[in-house]
């Protein structure tokens, strides 16, 4: 599905097509982006980048692995399970667990090939996979840096501007279509973005929704396997977790959080910068809305994370 990809490839890059389980069984599709200078006798850091919440490898995922390939680094994609080309059923199911273990899977993956330095390796998280990423590297010692860039903690956004009155009726609207659901066979899934790209993001929407279709429902980052959104039952496990409880646990090994100083998430990296031990950094990113540090490589600070790592790893 080259043509879908949403960056070009560096003509000094290679991309090769990988799969490996994860500890469910579940097998995972990725990428795997390497310079086409790298010496292969030695041993390289490497760093397993994750796509925004609802997004694929296709698309953030591979405008960082780009890059970061081309400064050193050998760069693991991969598409969460039960979406895009990665296993599992039913599809469009999100889990808070299982997507957190998606990073050691690749971990796994990783450290069994010869020409990785199980010493080096770190995350990078995108959006929604920001969160999954600290949550990985608070459990998993072998990750050794996290960096995420316009973090979501899908757990807090799951009870967001809920009080306890409302919280009770949406788990009791939930645990209803967990009814229905059983009854049908499957769980219910709703798109969220059209099925191929609009030209302009419809006026009547309000914001941050607007933003969403500025990048997933136009040719700027529209991709068929991210149709946005998951089943709609899946929100109750969001509800019932909060995935970086632990956080100041990563300490001593570095976090770096990467915002735009116009995103309207900016919030959920300052609370949990404020919650993480040291050595850790909160910086902000110029001109940046949400999904500018997404794609838009006139934005992403790749010097920043370069250095991160190198110094981190």
């Amino acid at each position: 599905m080259a043509e879908y990809y949403i960056h070009e490839l560096s003509e000094n890059v290679t991309r090769k097509h990988v799969s490996y389980r994860n500890r469910y069984g579940i097998t995972l599709a990725g990428d795997l982006y390497t310079a086409k200078n790298s010496d292969n006798n030695q041993k390289h850091a490497a760093l397993i980048v994750g796509a925004p919440y609802g997004g694929v490898k296709e698309q953030g995922p591979c405008v960082y692995a780009n890059e970061l390939a081309q400064r050193g680094f050998v760069v693991l994609t991969f598409d969460p399970c039960f979406m895009g080309e990665s296993g599992g059923e039913p599809r469009h199911v999100s889990s808070p667990d299982i997507f957190t273990e998606n990073f050691s899977a690749g971990v796994d993956y990783l450290g069994l090939q010869k020409f990785f330095d199980r010493e080096k390796i770190g995350l990078i998280g995108i959006c929604g996979s920001g969160g999954f990423a600290l949550s990985a590297t608070a459990m998993d010692t072998r990750i050794k840096a996290v960096a995420t860039m316009s973090m979501y903690d899908m757990t807090v956004a799951a009870r967001l501007g809920m009080d306890a009155e409302t919280v009770q009726k949406t788990k009791e609207q939930l645990a209803a279509k967990r009814w229905e659901d059983a009854e049908n066979g499957t769980p219910e899934y709703i798109s969220f973005f059209p099925e191929t790209p609009l030209d302009n993001v419809p006026e009547e929407l309000g914001e941050p929704v607007a933003e969403w279709f500025r990048f997933y429902a136009v040719k700027r980052g529209h991709h068929p396997n991210a149709a946005g959104g998951f089943t709609t039952t899946s929100n109750l496990a969001f509800m019932n977790y909060n995935i970086l409880d632990h956080i100041d646990e990563i300490s001593p090994r570095p976090i770096l959080f990467v915002v735009g100083d116009r995103a309207h998430s900016k919030f959920f990296s300052e609370t949990a910068n404020e919650n993480a031990k040291e050595p850790k950094e909160l910086y902000v990113v110029d001109d940046a809305e949400h999904i500018d540090l997404y794609d838009r490589t006139d934005r992403i600070p790749f010097d920043k994370l370069e250095k991160f790592f190198k110094e981190a790893m």
